[in-house]
């Protein structure tokens, strides 16, 4: 990995990030620290490092949304009916990406095991490609500079860097839930000002 990282720099990062984010069992944590432990050396710039890991994420969950967009809800339905997945339902999560599918990726980028798969719903759903990026951005962002920052301060040691993210993943959901609260105020905020008009 460090070989890797030292010469191929920030494509590396791009490829093994884009690697991570799509549906294959990649973690994050053995490409961002390390890194951020190699900027703090002065062997990478620590923006490129969270610029590349973002772009990274961006482009394996690309990957994942094509896929379902193209062919997720054929499979679904064809493969899911044992399993009480129907045309209704597949109706509904459209129906919900499309109201609540910017919050839902944001939030989704953010939770380890839960942002590898985000993009599927959303490339099922058909969720606009426009918002679908930019939330997967923003929500990768924060994970990307949290991974690298700790990289950056604590160094390469992998079990120490999982120790210190375990510490501080409540901080983390506690700031999730804030996010949560405050998004879906203004949703029921925006829907009751709507009726008031009508």
């Amino acid at each position: 990995m460090d070989y890797f990282l030292l010469n191929w720099h920030y494509l590396a990062i791009v490829l093994l990030m884009a690697l991570e984010s799509s549906f294959f069992p990649f973690p994050s944590e053995v490409v961002i620290p390390p890194a951020g432990y190699f900027a703090a050396r002065g062997d990478l710039n620590i923006i490129l490092v969270v610029i590349s890991g973002i772009l990274g994420s961006l482009l394996g969950a690309l990957f994942n949304y094509w896929l379902c967009f193209k062919w997720g809800e054929r499979v679904v339905l064809k493969l899911g009916r044992r399993f009480g997945i129907t045309p209704e339902r597949i109706g509904w999560l459209k129906k919900y990406f499309a109201e609540h599918g910017e919050i839902t990726t944001f939030v989704g980028r953010v939770i380890p095991g839960i942002r590898q798969y985000i993009s599927l719903p959303a490339g099922i759903a058909r969720m606009n490609i426009f918002r679908f990026s930019l939330y997967t951005c923003l929500g990768a962002g924060i994970w990307v500079a949290i991974l690298a920052y700790v990289g950056f301060y604590v160094g390469k040691n992998e079990d120490m860097v999982r120790a210190i993210l375990r510490r501080y993943y409540p901080l983390l959901f506690l700031a999730i839930i804030c996010v949560v609260g405050i998004y879906l105020f203004f949703y029921k905020y925006k829907k009751l000002k709507y009726r008031g008009r009508v």
